[in-house]
């Protein structure tokens, strides 16, 4: 585990956009991170109808979901908009 990055408690589901979005902080930076509906439901290995069921999925596998993301932060893997997207 990288100790230069730490995740915000800012998760929130974006029904508009169909994606859970969070965030990180690398090096005193916030970096805006996000999970597709699509992605956590393969995940979670189920679908998700409400809004409820899409933050439940996420807490339970959040701990994977930081790792994506950070290995996507490590990677320097941003994409144009200075966002990791999973």
């Amino acid at each position: 585990m990288n100790q230069s990055i730490l995740f915000n408690d800012d998760v929130e589901w974006q029904a508009s956009e169909q994606r859970v979005a969070f965030s990180a902080m690398l090096l005193g930076s916030r970096i805006p991170c996000y999970m597709s509906l699509h992605a956590l439901e393969q995940l979670a290995g189920e679908p998700l109808p409400r809004a409820a069921d899409i933050l439940r999925a996420f807490e339970a596998f959040q701990f994977d979901i930081e790792a994506s993301a950070e290995r996507k932060l490590e990677e320097q893997d941003f994409a144009e908009d200075g966002a990791i997207y999973l």
